[in-house]
């Protein structure tokens, strides 16, 4: 039995949603679970209002950057256990596909930085966004791995990705 993993989220911009995602899995998961985020075209910098989110939740935000998913594919990268794509599907963005072995799922979320309206409307978004984030690794966290086999593993974390 396997006693430690390591997840990557993935998005495009790597600025909000999967930022969110590696800092909530590294609080909540932090015995069990190393986790990292990146982007398939990062924006290069981390949204003020996802750093405002994970502060407003007492996450740590302090090396959190915006990088290429390509940093994931060097000999010298952590192995990867899991890879969750958080892309929303219905905002039409391209997701990147992970070549090789980790077990992935995708878990669109609606993204944030889209959203463009007053502050207020902008500050529910990423609140939304964060919320939804946290509650799927909460659950992801919740399955005993040890015990699932493969196909079991898979089904529930794409599970997840539709609550």
């Amino acid at each position: 039995m396997q006693e430690h993993y390591n997840v990557l989220f993935l998005c495009t911009g790597n600025s909000a949603r999967s930022i969110m995602a590696e800092a909530i899995m590294n609080s909540k998961g932090k015995l069990r679970f190393s986790a990292y985020s990146a982007g398939s075209d990062p924006s290069g910098a981390v949204r003020p209002e996802a750093l405002a989110q994970m502060e407003a939740a007492s996450l740590p935000t302090d090396g959190l950057r915006s990088k290429n998913w390509d940093e994931f594919a060097k000999p010298d990268a952590p192995k990867l256990d899991f890879v969750f794509t958080v892309c929303d599907n219905a905002a039409n963005e391209v997701c990147p596909l992970w070549p090789g072995q980790p077990m992935t799922a995708h878990w669109g979320v609606p993204d944030p930085a889209s959203v463009h309206g007053t502050k207020e409307q902008v500050e529910k978004a990423f609140r939304d966004a964060f919320f939804m984030l946290e509650r799927r690794i909460s659950l992801f966290l919740s399955l005993p791995l040890g015990a699932l086999d493969s196909l079991a593993i898979k089904e529930e974390i794409d599970k997840i990705g539709h609550q």
